[in-house]
């Protein structure tokens, strides 16, 4: 539970606590010693209460009319004061809320949390031997109280003021603290995405300060991996397709020859036999029909292993060339598309890719999707093209999202910057792809 707490919380709620503690501390102390100090204030007004009453007594007994001179006395306390006489038909009992005459501005709880002490002494008054009244004691502890209720609201103003100004340091100081750690978060999540080029800014304290720096220079080791790993992909697909041209190469020059040597003695031995030309069961017959069917499966092996036509007639033909190719394999699939004609601007390693993104998934559509309609979109947008091939298919399984072809396809897309993705959107199935191309040459005219 306290670790799911922001750093904030778990900064003032201690100081929260300790403020409460303290008040706490303070009413304790309060009630302790408050207590025993109004005793010990009290104790000399006590004593001369006493002392009154026994020269009060001693003046009494020398007296000749012991009443007058009680009168006498009674008339010089004047004023209500601490030192009062109290006669016997009065019946009245000292109380310890007596001592409290002016309350107003002291809260009761105030009061009660003191428990005031009885302060109040009663010396007997005597006259011819018999109890007349008491001198009595009673301070007006107002005062006092008063005192301690201010002594409280001083003690707690100075706790609030010393809280707030230590919660507001700590504010400042966890913002200082905290600001560095946000820019250091923010800046690993941008590493995270790939993302190494803005670098996470410097501050804070120097624990902080060198975590920022070693993030920096961990961004700037991850910016030239990903940079030799590019590198490295791209020339792995520059190998790739120098394998492949290589491999066309050798299929076109030397099973070429072979299967068109094979076609033509087969289409000399049926001129030599014209009796048996139309006879299906002719062995002859059967190899020129196996040949043919050789010579188509090695032409679509070239085709896919090398679209030699791209640097002849230009992406945009080459793509058209391979859709028309399509709806003769597929004629149930309708297959739409809209094709940019800047595409015939884009030359090497990035025509190349569009052109192989746009046949695997096709091949996908054709193999897997179980398809009635296809659509393959392919536009320049200023530094980018963007390619998209969508299908009203299956779908694809939620554990295999790239399969074998476009995660080749996938390197290619690496390997120049871009980025390729795999979804699927109200029914239909998309491949996106996102090329950096250079700024397009102006094409030459044509007649």
């Amino acid at each position: 539970m306290w670790q799911r707490l922001s750093f904030r919380t778990q900064l003032f709620l201690p100081l929260g606590v300790m403020f409460i503690i303290a008040l706490i501390m303070g009413g304790a102390l309060l009630h302790e010693f408050a207590t025993g100090q109004l005793a010990d204030e009290n104790e000399p007004g006590r004593r001369s209460a006493v002392i009154v009453a026994a020269a009060l007594n001693e003046a009494l007994r020398a007296s000749d009319n012991p009443r007058q001179t009680l009168d006498a006395f009674v008339h010089s306390l004047g004023a209500p004061s601490d030192i009062q006489f109290r006669s016997v038909e009065s019946g009245q009992s000292p109380s310890p809320k007596d001592a409290l005459r002016d309350t107003h501005s002291i809260p009761q709880w105030f009061a009660d949390l003191l428990a005031i002490p009885d302060v109040s002494a009663a010396s007997p008054v005597l006259i011819d031997g018999k109890h007349v009244g008491d001198i009595l004691f009673q301070p007006d502890l107002s005062a006092d109280l008063f005192e301690k209720w201010v002594g409280f609201l001083a003690l707690t103003c100075f706790i609030v003021a010393l809280t707030g100004m230590t919660a507001i340091i700590a504010y400042g100081f966890a913002g200082s603290a905290l600001r560095p750690l946000e820019n250091l978060g923010r800046g690993l999540t941008r590493m995270r995405r790939g993302d190494y080029a803005k670098p996470i800014p410097v501050g804070g304290p120097p624990e902080i300060r060198q975590s920022c720096e070693e993030a920096n220079a961990l961004a700037r080791t991850l910016e030239r991996l990903s940079r030799d790993n590019r590198q490295l992909l791209h020339r792995l697909v520059s190998l790739q397709d120098d394998e492949r041209r290589d491999l066309a190469r050798e299929l076109h020059d030397e099973l070429g020859p072979l299967l068109f040597g094979i076609r033509a003695g087969a289409i000399a031995l049926l001129e030599a036999a014209p009796n048996d030309a139309g006879n299906p069961g002719n062995p002859t017959q059967q190899v020129l029909l196996s040949v043919e069917a050789l010579q188509q499966a090695n032409r679509r092996i070239l085709d896919r292993l090398r679209p030699l036509y791209i640097s002849d007639l230009g992406l945009r033909t080459s793509v058209q060339t391979l859709l028309q190719n399509f709806r003769k394999q597929a004629p149930n699939i309708e297959l739409t598309a809209t094709l940019d004609p800047v595409l015939d601007r884009i030359e090497g390693p990035p025509a190349q890719t569009v052109y192989r993104v746009i046949q695997e998934a096709l091949t996908n559509v054709l193999r897997h999707a179980r398809a009635s309609s296809a659509h393959v979109q392919a536009t320049v947008d200023g530094g980018a093209i963007a390619i998209e091939i969508s299908d009203d298919g299956c779908g694809f399984p939620a554990e295999n999202v790239f399969g074998r072809g476009l995660t080749g396809m996938h390197e290619r897309v690496r390997a120049l910057s871009g980025s390729l993705s795999l979804l699927r959107a109200d029914e239909r199935t998309y491949v996106r792809c996102r090329l950096p191309v250079e700024p397009a040459r102006d094409a030459p005219a044509s007649g």
